[in-house]
């Protein structure tokens, strides 16, 4: 490709990894084989995690109605009749402290792996370099060290003051989207995502529990239900 199809690019992902295939800086450098696979982590990544998301707080509303009411009524009285839109959104408070739970519970990830690059010491281990080191997202969530006695349970008022007072002052240990420079590209349009999606559910919905449902959680690259999402929407 030449300068004047790279000046083309917009700033976009895609516009941005084509880019980086002709960075001058070779540590930078990436090839299009890098562009194609990130390209399909991206477009997988991008519906699968959401869909998991959406999946598990739907469902988590329509056993602990509560939050449902709760959350309906927030909905109602910072959007009205209005579509979200991007200040509305960020209004939501309790539909956030939700979604956080419902991701501590059930994260899109059950864990993420880490190559080693150079040899680290971790307390009493040595970890040399090139080995891989899984993160146990799903594991780190329920630790009642961590969240408490009640880690089990579905509370999301335990982030009504943020995820540093929920984590006891830990914040590393809330990772649903990774952490860290390598982090999940889309962790902000995916949580406003959901809140949109949400909004609109519940602004014309009620969500009530299947009499079918069967709590089968999937654990595997993903976190979703087996039956998928045995709830029975009413119109208000």
């Amino acid at each position: 490709m030449n300068s004047g199809e790279m000046e083309s690019y917009e700033n976009d992902f895609l516009g941005l990894l084509l880019k980086a295939t002709h960075d001058v800086d070779e540590s930078k450098k990436i090839t299009f084989d890098n562009v194609i696979a990130e390209c399909k982590t991206f477009y997988s990544a991008g519906h699968e995690t959401l869909s998991s998301l959406l999946a598990w707080t739907v469902l988590l509303l329509a056993i602990y109605t509560d939050w449902q009411q709760e959350a309906r009524k927030e909905v109602l009285d910072v959007l009205g009749d209005r579509d979200p839109d991007f200040d509305g959104i960020t209004k939501l408070k309790k539909m956030g402290m939700i979604i956080n739970e419902s991701l501590r519970l059930y994260p899109p990830g059950v864990g993420v792996p880490r190559k080693v690059t150079r040899q680290v010491n971790l307390g009493d281990l040595i970890l040399p370099a090139g080995i891989m080191v899984h993160i146990p997202i799903l594991k780190i969530h329920h630790d009642s060290k961590i969240w408490g006695d009640d880690a089990h349970l579905f509370k999301p008022e335990r982030f009504s003051e943020g995820v540093a007072k929920a984590t006891n002052n830990n914040p590393a240990m809330f990772l649903p989207f990774g952490l860290g420079p390598r982090s999940c590209v889309g962790l902000n349009f995916a949580t406003v995502e959901a809140k949109i999606v949400l909004a609109m559910i519940l602004r014309r919905y009620t969500c009530t529990l299947s009499p079918a449902y069967i709590h089968s959680p999937v654990e595997l690259h993903n976190s979703r239900p087996q039956y998928g999402v045995q709830v029975i929407l009413n119109a208000t």
